[in-house]
């Protein structure tokens, strides 16, 4: 069982991994601003604070031994390339240094499937946020989906039978299964398993094991 901080509870993925977490087994805490509290899953302990600021993710941490960070922007598109860096880049940024002084001994991290030939501002925001990690020294999962299929979130659903045929030809194979679509569930199980199994090191989960951990 794992003591868990979750940054980005009250988001799309937040709300689907936390209740899974707790029937693991997990205790959970989640750090929200004052007034998103209401958007937790029942279960998860709430913690006022601001995720863009060490401070407040480090009194938010307690006796958490796991971090999972979700903070980010909703559905990002090239528009919000500022936006990457002031918030998505800037509260990694703020959990890697709360949990610098040890007591987190498990960070896991949603990042993207890369290269690619669009979304560029997103990727280099969040293979900086990779490298943060690195250099932090702490164990870490480092989860790459490309783009998470769910409710709210369906429009490239259009894209399937395409990459099924971008799958099968030898020369597009590989980058057709690094880009490769995930459902939100599969997302959900990778993440679970994640604080399951503490990484030692830094260990890396392609799209293609994602999909994997969902298919139990």
């Amino acid at each position: 069982m794992a003591n868990v901080l979750v940054t980005g509870g009250t988001g799309y993925m937040g709300r689907a991994l936390i209740p899974e977490l707790l029937r693991r087994g997990h205790r959970v805490r989640a750090l929200v601003r004052p007034g998103s509290e209401g958007k937790l899953p029942a279960g998860a302990t709430a913690v006022m604070g601001n995720a863009l600021e060490a401070d407040s993710v480090s009194a938010a941490i307690g006796d958490s031994d796991t971090l999972i960070h979700l903070v980010g922007v909703a559905h990002p598109s090239p528009a919000k390339a500022r936006q990457f860096r002031d918030v998505d880049l800037a509260s990694l940024r703020a959990s890697v240094a709360a949990a610098a002084d040890g007591r987190i001994r498990h960070f896991i991290y949603v990042s993207v499937a890369h290269p690619a030939p669009v979304m560029q501002e997103y990727i280099a925001a969040r293979m900086e946020g990779e490298a943060l990690i690195r250099q932090a020294g702490v164990d870490a999962t480092i989860v790459r989906p490309w783009y998470v299929l769910g409710r709210g979130h369906w429009w490239p659903v259009l894209l399937l039978p395409g990459y099924w045929l971008l799958e099968r030809l030898p020369r597009t194979r590989a980058g057709a299964l690094r880009l490769g679509l995930v459902w939100r569930h599969q997302m959900v199980a990778a993440l679970a398993q994640a604080a399951d199994h503490p990484a030692h090191g830094v260990r890396v989960v392609e799209p293609a094991e994602i999909r994997r951990a969902g298919s139990g």
